[in-house]
C-alpha cells in the first residue's frame, strides 16, 4: 500500500478518533477517577476493538454487520448499561485523597469488557471503519501485507491519541489535593461516563 494512502487514513483516523466521543470520554472519566495505574486493559480493548472493525470493512463484512444488526445492537445497550453502572460507581466513591489511598484495582478482565463493549458499540467507530473509509481507501484493492500496514497505522495513530489523553486527564488529577477535590473529581467523571452512555444509547 503506498505511503499516501496511509498517511489519508491516518489523517482522517486522527480526527475521528483524535475528536472527544463516547470512547475518549470514557477514558477520561475513568483515568480521572481511578488514575492511570490499571487502566491498559481498558485501553487495549479500545484499540482490539476498532482493530475488529477495519477488519470487517477490508473483508468487506458490511453486509455481515448488517445481517448481525441486532447483535450489534445488544452489545450497544449492553455497553450502555455498563457505563452507567460504571458512572454510578462513581458518583457514590469515597472521596479520599491520593495520599490517603491508592486507586482501586478492578478486574483487568472487567476492564477489557468495558472498553470492548464501548468501543464495538460506538456508532461513530461504527461508520467510520464501514461507512466512510471505503470511501478514503479502496477496499477491493486491499492485500493481507495493505491490511496489516492498515492496522499497524491504526496502532500508531490510536495509541498517540489515547495516550495523551490519558497523560492529561492524569495531569489534572494530579491536582486533587482535598476531599472535597476528590469529591467532585469523582462525580465530574460520573457525568461524563453517563454522557458517554447517552450519547451511545442515542445514535
Amino acid at each position: 500500500m503506498s505511503l499516501t494512502t496511509l498517511l489519508v487514513f491516518a489523517g482522517a483516523l486522527f480526527v475521528a478518533a483524535g475528536s472527544p466521543g463516547p470512547s475518549i470520554a470514557a477514558l477520561v472519566a475513568r483515568v480521572l477517577s481511578k488514575g492511570t495505574r490499571d487502566v491498559l486493559p481498558f485501553l487495549a480493548a479500545m484499540w482490539i476493538g476498532e482493530a475488529v472493525w477495519l477488519t470487517c470493512a477490508v473483508a468487506g463484512l458490511s453486509a455481515v454487520a448488517e445481517t448481525f444488526h441486532f447483535a450489534f445492537v445488544a452489545i450497544k445497550w449492553i455497553g450502555v448499561c455498563y457505563l452507567l453502572y460504571l458512572a454510578w460507581k462513581m458518583w457514590f466513591a469515597p472521596a479520599a485523597s491520593a495520599e490517603e489511598a491508592l486507586p482501586d484495582v478492578q478486574s483487568p478482565a472487567r476492564l477489557f469488557l468495558a472498553g470492548l463493549t464501548v468501543t464495538m458499540g460506538n456508532p461513530k467507530i461504527m461508520m467510520f471503519y464501514v461507512a466512510l473509509l471505503p470511501s478514503i481507501i479502496d477496499i477491493h484493492a486491499v492485500t493481507i501485507v495493505g491490511w496489516a500496514e492498515l492496522v499497524a497505522t491504526m496502532f500508531a495513530v490510536l495509541i498517540s491519541i489515547d495516550l495523551a489523553w490519558a497523560l492529561l486527564a492524569a495531569k489534572a488529577r494530579g491536582f486533587l489535593k482535598s476531599r472535597r477535590a476528590v469529591r467532585i473529581a469523582n462525580r465530574a467523571s460520573a457525568g461524563t461516563m453517563a454522557g458517554a452512555a447517552v450519547a451511545i444509547a442515542m445514535h
